[in-house]
């Protein structure tokens, strides 16, 4: 497929006028005319500070993330209890709660769900330490756009400023100060990137703490295969850290609600009233598993020709 052209005077369904985003033309020309949405990371509903995701736009095709295709999130409320809980345990052990986030939204998500727990008294004030420069900066860059945060956040704001618990929260910018971390010895919270522990601050704290078995790894998004993110995920006995071997005695607790990808549910929400209209759905980013259980679905809801597609598999739109 080739972008279009813009249609003549008096041709198209709106006129004259450049085509809508994702529209094409057969190759070669010629006045029909194909649609494509890719919905990318579809994001979730329901989730604090940012407003809900739109609707996928119908399409001739439909090119949609997987990720979690067979299973559902907690809601909000059980996922702020879980958190709660993986910090009390950490803090009566006296250990440190390692976090590793990735700096734009997972990180501003975090602190704000910290920030309501200690404001609404469930959980007692505790050193929460940023330890990323990008994450300092990106969680700024929220403070000063409220415009896009949906309805319940705004409301917050209105009656409490510090939404993301700017009095609670060192940021650490220097060197220096992420290696001060290290001397801490009481328990606290360390949020730090990479979000999937390949690269970043969070790389140091865990070869640091993760022999510790009073300390906590808190994964709290998709690990790819063969991260160092993934072989915690998988408890594995022994990581390599800066070719150093590591072993993992600290706690390992995993919460996938806090992912930026939608569930299972709101994937069919979403994807099953375009049946109708859509031609071709091909389903990518996500592994086999859940792939194949979301596909399964879509085809009981009608999607006809739906299909997970090989690595540099063409589709072709007649």
């Amino acid at each position: 497929l080739t972008p279009g052209p813009s249609p003549p005077e008096g041709r198209g369904e709106q006129g004259a006028g450049p085509l809508p985003p994702g529209t094409f033309t057969p190759e070669g020309g010629g006045e029909s005319i194909r649609t494509i949405t890719f919905t990318g990371d579809i994001g979730r509903k329901e989730v604090p500070i940012l407003r809900d995701p739109s609707p996928i736009p119908p399409a001739d095709l439909i090119i949609s993330e997987s990720t979690y295709g067979g299973r559902s999130h907690p809601g909000i409320e059980m996922l702020a209890e879980e958190l709660l809980a993986v910090i009390q345990r950490t803090v009566e052990r006296g250990g440190k709660l390692m976090i590793p986030a990735f700096s734009m939204g997972r990180t501003q998500t975090i602190l704000f769900h910290l920030h309501q727990l200690i404001d609404t008294g469930k959980l007692r004030p505790l050193p929460i330490y940023v330890d990323s420069p990008l994450s300092a900066a990106a969680t700024e860059v929220f403070r000063l756009h409220p415009e896009c945060f949906d309805e319940e956040t705004s409301m917050l704001l209105y009656r409490e400023r510090d939404l993301f618990g700017e009095r609670l929260v060192h940021f650490t910018r220097t060197v220096e100060e992420s290696k001060a971390i290290n001397q801490v010895s009481i328990p606290c919270i360390i949020i730090a990137a990479s979000g999937m522990c390949e690269t970043g601050r969070i790389v140091h704290h865990l070869k640091y703490n993760l022999e510790d078995p009073r300390n906590t790894v808190l994964i709290i998004g998709y690990q790819a295969p063969e991260t160092l993110g993934r072989r915690i995920v998988e408890k594995r006995p022994f990581v390599r850290i800066h070719n150093r071997e590591v072993a993992l005695r600290a706690e390992v607790a995993v919460l996938n609600g806090f992912s930026g990808h939608a569930g299972r549910d709101d994937l069919l929400a979403m994807l099953s009233p375009l049946a109708a209209p859509t031609r071709k759905l091909r389903l990518v980013h996500g592994e086999v598993d859940q792939a194949e259980a979301l596909l399964a679905t879509l085809k009981e809801r009608g999607f006809v020709d739906a299909a997970i597609p090989d690595r540099g598999e063409s589709v072709t739109l007649d």
